[in-house]
């Protein structure tokens, strides 16, 4: 996912290491997607890189 939104953005994606199973995906302070909200599911790579360019980014 990292080398898809470099990709895309150019961005530099920053892994921070938790627990509890916790994936979270914040863009400029704002969550876009939480594993934990989400039945346990990780973010779709292409739901994951519109909802950042409907952000503007």
């Amino acid at each position: 996912m990292a080398a898809r939104l470099k990709a895309e953005f150019g961005a530099s994606c920053q892994l921070i290491e938790g627990g509890g199973g916790v994936f979270d995906v914040v863009v400029d302070g704002a969550l876009l997607h939480s594993k934990r909200q989400c039945a346990d599911q990780f973010p779709d790579a292409d739901k994951l890189v519109s909802a950042i360019k409907a952000r503007g980014c």
